[in-house]
């Protein structure tokens, strides 16, 4: 192994370990790794560049802009209210709404910390009102967040398409089943959390309170309809349904819900444009770490090594779900599809898996592990908003982790789960 080599595969860990932010530990790695080869670092910057010309990228933006006008604009709030009118009866029925107001704003956003953050804020104080603990709330609104990149439109979807060039659009479907079993796997959680705890149900809403809320929340709901409807009736390709999802959540925030003015659109606007900015500058500082890594062949000598389990596909399977898992635990879910997408290719070829499952298949692996600790991204934002430690959250995260697990193995080994709907379009 060459001093290049050992830069690139022991360097990121180090510096991630001693707390150097993740972009700057890219850059530098990367830079190190040029001048020992005896690179002009100018390629570094061409690369940074043209790693983030693509068309596509444009949706990452302009989602995360959509998640945020859907927060400040009562978008997620009415959501949550239909929710709760619909299940609030049934043992673990708060939490039900938890996961179905997820599910819901998934459509808008493509997100786990934007999902997070907008269900968690407005489910966690009043699930602990309702007899839930704060850390079980926290814990579910942070795995209800991992929803929000399964069901379609998906950030990650959108990332590993390009990467790999995949059909966006398949991708996005691909998704739906993985989407609706981890749902409907959270729910189950919340219904034995509430039996094993003993708490009450909600009294059952009224014809009237079904109607009502529906009202409130009928365009927040006619979401979904607009952007996916766009892309799969061919109106609009997934960057520009990003655009419409923005557009759509800008008017009803100020036409339909007057929620959103002047003078709350300048922060909201701000703090988008800052989660933009950081998560475009990992992605193009990890193209630049990718392409020294594709430079010094390491992705194939990664492949030749794993070349001795090949003859045993389930346990070489198996192995690259661990090996991404761990990674996804520890590094940005984006920054890692770029940065591996050049090696990950060549090993769903080897496996002979669809490139539509096989991708899906990376992009909830490393979703999952935005809800992993110690590094997961949501489990940060829920944190943040119920004023827990990680520590704390995580207890009554892990069976839900157990749960995403579960449904991680079907997609890999269950090609119909990620396929089945796909194929109604090819």
């Amino acid at each position: 192994m060459n001093a290049i080599v050992l830069v690139l595969v022991f360097g990121l860990p180090l510096m991630l370990l001693i707390r150097v932010p993740l972009a700057f530990a890219l850059g530098l790695v990367t830079i190190a790794a040029l001048w020992i080869a005896d690179i002009d670092t100018m390629i570094f910057a061409q690369r940074m560049v043209s790693g983030t010309q693509s068309f596509s990228l444009l949706a990452i933006p302009f989602f995360i802009l959509a998640g945020d006008l859907m927060t400040a604009g009562g978008i997620s709030r009415r959501l949550v209210g239909f929710a709760d009118v619909l299940v609030r009866h049934r043992t673990g029925g708060l939490g039900m709404v938890a996961v179905l107001a997820c599910a819901f704003f998934a459509a808008f956003s493509g997100s786990a910390p934007a999902t997070t953050a907008a269900i968690g804020v407005i489910m966690i104080p009043e699930m602990e009102k309702r007899g839930y603990s704060r850390a079980f709330a926290t814990a579910l609104a942070v795995a209800g967040g991992i929803i929000g990149p399964m069901l379609p439109p998906s950030i990650p979807m959108v990332v590993w398409g390009v990467m790999s060039e995949t059909s966006i659009s398949q991708l996005f479907l691909a998704g739906i089943v993985p989407g609706i079993l981890l749902a409907g796997g959270l729910m189950i959680l919340s219904w034995l959390h509430a039996r094993k705890h003993k708490i009450p149900p909600q009294p059952r809403a009224t014809g009237r309170e079904i109607w009502q809320a529906f009202k409130a929340a009928k365009w927040a709901l006619m979401g979904p309809v607009v952007v996916l409807g766009g892309i799969y009736g061919g109106i609009v390709t997934p960057t520009e349904a990003a655009i419409v999802a923005a557009v759509f959540a800008l008017v009803l925030g100020f036409g339909v819900y007057r929620e959103l003015n002047f003078t709350n659109i300048v922060p909201v606007t701000r703090n988008s444009l800052k989660t933009m900015t950081m998560v475009m500058f990992i992605i193009a500082l990890a193209n630049g770490f990718g392409w020294i890594i594709a430079f010094e062949q390491i992705p194939r000598q990664v492949t030749s090594a794993l070349e001795g389990f090949s003859d045993r596909p389930v346990i070489y399977l198996l192995m690259i779900n661990m090996m991404l898992l761990v990674i996804g635990c520890v590094m940005d879910n984006l920054a890692a599809m770029i940065i591996l997408a050049s090696f990950l290719v060549p090993i769903g070829e080897q496996l002979g898996m669809d490139p539509v499952q096989f991708g899906a298949m990376v992009a909830i692996n490393f979703t999952i592990g935005m809800a992993t600790p110690p590094f997961g991204y949501a489990i940060f934002v829920g944190a943040a908003i119920s004023g827990l430690s990680i520590g704390q959250i995580a207890r009554p995260l892990m069976p839900m982790l157990g749960v995403m697990i579960a449904v991680l193995l079907l997609v890999a080994f269950v090609p119909a789960v990620t396929l089945t709907i796909v194929e109604w379009t090819r």
